[in-house]
């Protein structure tokens, strides 16, 4: 395995986003084989012992890929500051970090993909050339309306 950047392994161990594991670099929290870490610091995982607030992060071989299908009234997320239904709460015997492919509206049911293979994940995201297809459209009811391009 090459050396990545921690936090990007942080993100696809699913200890965190890459967002938050920025946070935690700038805090001190991260270190690697001993040494407190900066920002864009690299790492091998498995190879390189990497800890957060002291924990060892442990390197999980075993790839995990779930078909679930998600119920009405619970949050396609694990974590919810108004204590909603979220995945974790089905999930929790498992014990391992994984992250939704998707996502399904709190009020939808249906079936999600969930996996703790981070490649794999963004792979699935991605359309070839790089573009990712998730973007925010906004949808209007009713007819399109034409145009007319008038010249004088």
């Amino acid at each position: 395995m090459a050396q990545e950047r921690v936090q990007k392994i942080l993100s696809q161990a699913g200890i965190t986003s890459r967002r938050q594991a920025e946070q935690l670099i700038l805090q001190g929290a991260i270190t690697v084989n001993g040494n407190v870490i900066a920002l864009g610091a690299h790492a091998e995982w498995g190879k390189d012992a990497i800890k957060i607030n002291g924990k060892l992060l442990q390197y999980d071989e075993e790839r995990l890929y779930l078909l679930f299908y998600k119920p009405k009234n619970v949050l396609s997320v694990f974590t919810d500051p108004y204590q909603r239904l979220t995945l974790k709460d089905y999930l929790r015997p498992l014990k391992k970090h994984l992250y939704p492919i998707g996502r399904l509206d709190f009020t939808s049911e249906g079936l999600l993909f969930l996996t703790n293979d981070g490649d794999f994940g963004e792979k699935l995201q991605k359309k070839e050339g790089g573009e990712n297809p998730r973007k925010n459209k906004e949808i209007q009811k009713g007819r399109a309306k034409r145009k007319e391009n008038k010249t004088s």
